[in-house]
């Protein structure tokens, strides 16, 4: 025998084990790193469930990128740590995707430093703002420079990259304006890559998703952030889950989102998985590090996804600030 032909039959063979293992079919999802944690966790424990009928595949390519994938028809749901933009929208007019947005989960944006910075252990909203925002850019280089007591060493900072909704969020709630920041810091859409450049430079800053914290709290040290707009006063907060869940956390918490293409949302494999996300999504959430939204706002997420309603709670506008998502999906 040839080995063309050995080839052949290999390749063949290969075919009918996979359609066999993979009968219930295959989901595509990508997008933010931020809430791959949690759909990666609700896959592993669907195709368990489902005993590898259905192959669930999940990317990540940042919110922005995950996007571009979704609206292009390439996947069939998108991870989100923002709502779906204007030029998003369109696109995915263009080409026809209808898509239906769930949120999934609350997120506190982790400010962190490295475990040798002895000097911060909190910051206001403004010092954030003048480190981080455009004008700073070869301007704001020494920690002396935010507060004078401070030492006169460089700052090193991380962030998310520019196609994350992490980056779109926090350059809304801090500078004022998304998309909008100084351009000399190290950025990555992996945020592995921010965790280990912070935990190895004791005059780093950066900021990622609190899930990320939590897996390498050993590693780093939490800033707790003061909104001095607040009316309350009640000084700097730390993203615990009751900070985030009652609102002490501002401006740095935030709703996850996936994003389901409305044609997809049709095939039996994909309300399947979308179902046990709905009904696993409040404990694995909690798992990997983030904030389950209350029962209420589940059961209206369920019914949202049931009845198909299509388009975005947040009118297709992007990242807005101090929202919360059961208040939105009761006034649908």
């Amino acid at each position: 025998m040839s080995r063309i032909s050995v080839f052949l039959i290999v390749a063949l063979l290969g075919i009918i084990v996979t359609s066999k293992a993979y009968a219930g079919g295959m989901i595509k999802v990508d997008g933010s790193s931020t809430v791959y944690p949690i759909t990666e966790a609700v896959a592993e424990e669907f195709q368990r469930v489902d005993k590898g009928k259905t192959r669930v595949t999940v990317g990540i390519s940042g919110t922005g990128g995950g996007f571009k994938k979704f609206c292009n028809d390439e996947t069939d749901i998108s991870d989100a740590s923002r709502p779906i933009k204007p030029t998003e929208v369109d696109l995915c007019k263009k080409n026809g995707i209808e898509y239906i947005e769930l949120p999934m989960a609350y997120d506190g944006l982790a400010v962190v430093v490295n475990p040798k910075n002895n000097w911060v252990d909190s910051m206001t909203v403004e010092e954030l703002k003048k480190m981080w925002a455009p004008e700073a850019q070869g301007k704001i280089m020494r920690w002396k420079q935010i507060r004078p007591n401070w030492p006169d060493k460089e700052i090193r900072l991380f962030g998310a990259g520019v196609d994350s909704g992490t980056y779109d969020y926090f350059t809304e709630a801090v500078v004022g304006k998304e998309h909008a920041s100084r351009g000399d810091f190290t950025s990555s859409e992996d945020d592995n890559v921010l965790v280990q450049g912070i935990a190895t430079d004791t005059y780093a800053l950066g900021f990622f998703g609190v899930a990320y914290y939590e897996e390498n709290r050993d590693k780093l040290k939490l800033v707790a952030i003061d909104d001095q707009k607040d009316a309350n006063g009640k000084g700097p907060a730390l993203p615990t889950y009751d900070n985030v869940l009652n609102g002490t956390y501002q401006p740095l918490s935030r709703p996850l989102f996936i994003y389901v293409n409305k044609k997809s949302a049709g095939r039996p494999e994909v309300q399947q998985f979308i179902v046990f996300y709905m009904k696993n999504g409040k404990t694995l959430s909690g798992e990997v590090g983030y904030v389950a939204l209350p029962d209420q706002a589940y059961e209206l997420v369920l019914r949202r996804f049931e009845n198909r309603v299509t388009g975005s709670v947040f009118g297709g506008q992007g990242s807005q600030v101090g929202v919360k998502i059961e208040e939105l999906l009761e006034k649908e």
